[in-house]
């Protein structure tokens, strides 16, 4: 849990500036949208292969 201190005559913008960012250092949204878009590795393996195939047949491609 993030705790951001005000200061005495701190403006809330000042300490909210603080907390944004003590909060992008975590990470958590980061994070938060590595998980909605979670993909299975036996997926991201086949994409994998499809986009080299992709770039192979490209450059087959252009050699000729």
């Amino acid at each position: 849990m993030l705790i951001v201190n005000v200061k005495e005559n701190e403006s809330i913008d000042k300490a909210l500036k603080r907390f944004k960012k003590k909060f992008e250092k975590t990470g958590v949204l980061r994070q938060l949208r590595q998980r909605q878009a979670f993909e299975k590795p036996s997926i991201t393996r086949r994409t994998q292969v499809i986009r080299a195939a992709y770039r192979q047949q490209l450059q087959n491609n252009e050699e000729m």
